[in-house]
């Protein structure tokens, strides 16, 4: 099932049902659901956004445990791509792509319109030298929450994943990483 959940509310009612009908035993994998969604690069548009998607997410069992987990890394990978990578451009979009397998995994990738960026030259936030630094928490929490996080395009995209009972690093996640190539 392919989506663009950029409808009215009438609509997004509709798919919410039918979304939901698809995953009625959760147990049982159901169908690959893909959405796909653009917001405007300002920070007021990510609640919006991820107010639309969590609902599917929570439907579709597809992570183990809190999925406030996901909802977190999900705001800091949209914040980031919002302030760091389009520089709160409005002129700009940030996209989010998103794979729902029931009962099984999660997907996310946000792509922004930016220059992208080296995450090498992060610093790591825990240490003492980067305890002023304005970068780099925003990364720990998504690979603290996610079971895998990289990135390509230069930085300009981020890709999340978190599977259900899976542990960070799995075999399943390094699969995930060259399914999305």
């Amino acid at each position: 099932m392919r989506a663009n959940v950029g409808f009215g509310a009438a609509e997004e009612t509709v798919l919410q049902q039918l979304f939901e009908q698809k995953i009625a035993e959760p147990r049982h994998a159901g169908p690959t659901i893909h959405v796909s969604l653009t917001m405007r690069s300002e920070i007021e548009a990510i609640s919006p956004l991820v107010d639309r998607l969590m609902p599917l997410v929570r439907a579709a069992h597809c992570v183990s445990g809190d999925d406030c987990d996901v909802e977190v890394a999900l705001r800091e990978a949209l914040a980031n791509a919002v302030l760091h990578g389009n520089k709160r451009d409005t002129l700009k979009k940030v996209h989010v792509s998103c794979r729902i397998r029931p009962a099984k995994e999660l997907s996310l990738v946000v792509r922004d319109e930016g220059n992208g960026f080296d995450p090498a030259k992060i610093p790591n936030p825990t240490s003492f030298d980067s305890a002023n630094s304005e970068t780099g928490r925003g990364i720990r929490l998504m690979t603290l929450f996610m079971d895998a996080v990289s990135f390509a395009h230069g930085g300009c995209e981020v890709r999340l994943q978190k599977g259900f009972n899976r542990s960070p690093g799995s075999l399943a996640a390094l699969e995930w990483a060259s399914e999305m190539r």
